[in-house]
């Protein structure tokens, strides 16, 4: 059985993290499965949104499969760490925006597959955190840095030192979602936020992402050639003159991707 299940509905990928028994934990082989699934969608261009969740409805992830962990030798827990951390990062890099459906439990790994994504929306019964520091290790996949941008220096310290969980409306507050909604509207929120985002110029949407994203670790000058060195990617584009097109001749955009 697949570890983890990818599926397109026209131009919306969906990747579901499906091991349902173990709460969705990622064990190495999981690992290896999402990278090459994320390595696909990368190069995947008719995909233009992905939605990213766990089987069932009780967890999104609970992070590592700390079964799996307690028979690792020192090496080879090197090698799970190095593996999630590259992978997240991974996601981080997608050129599509990515949008975490948070079904449940969002626990330590699973907390920063979630911080990796473009958008977190959460059914109200989700709990989340960073819990490492009370296995005796920290948060390795992106979690110390990933937090601290969203809430802030001391609101991740108060997070990660004390291992606490927190519920979906707490997580809203604090800004690490972006909305909350019930159990069964969860998918259908996840899917009009990606619709919304797919009417665009996908090569427009991408490059916007890439300014945002590495723009906003920089000081304001060079987040600002970030952003003229995307915008010089889409002027030479076909989708650029459509909408001019589609404009004069009052009707929508056809995006095609070039």
């Amino acid at each position: 059985m697949s570890h983890i299940r990818l599926e397109t509905k026209g131009q919306i990928a969906f990747l579901t993290i499906n091991r349902p028994g173990s709460l969705n934990s990622f064990n190495y082989e999981a690992l290896v499965e999402l990278g090459h699934k994320v390595d696909t969608l990368h190069s995947t261009r008719e995909v233009r949104a992905i939605i990213i969740t766990g089987e069932g409805d009780k967890a999104f992830s609970a992070g590592a499969d700390l079964r799996e962990r307690k028979g690792l030798g020192e090496a080879e827990v090197r090698r799970n760490v190095k593996k999630i951390r590259d992978v997240f990062n991974s996601i981080a890099q997608l050129p599509q925006p990515t949008i975490a459906a948070v079904n449940g439990y969002a626990l330590g790994g699973g907390f920063e597959l979630m911080l990796a994504c473009d958008f977190k929306i959460a059914a109200e019964h989700a709990e989340m955190g960073l819990t490492e520091v009370s296995w005796g290790i920290i948060p390795g996949a992106g979690g110390t840095q990933r937090l601290t941008r969203l809430v802030g220096e001391m609101k991740a310290k108060e997070l990660i030192f004390t291992a606490r969980k927190i519920n979906a409306h707490e997580a809203f507050h604090c800004g690490i979602l972006t909305k909350v909604v019930s159990k069964n509207s969860l998918i259908p929120c996840c899917l009009s936020l990606a619709e919304e985002i797919i009417q665009n110029a996908p090569l427009a949407v991408a490059q916007a992402k890439y300014a945002i994203q590495y723009g906003a670790d920089h000081d304001i000058q060079t987040g600002l050639a970030f952003e003229a060195n995307a915008y010089e990617v889409i002027i030479p584009t076909r989708d650029r003159m459509e909408a001019l097109e589609a404009f004069s001749e009052k009707r929508r955009p056809v995006f095609i991707g070039k």
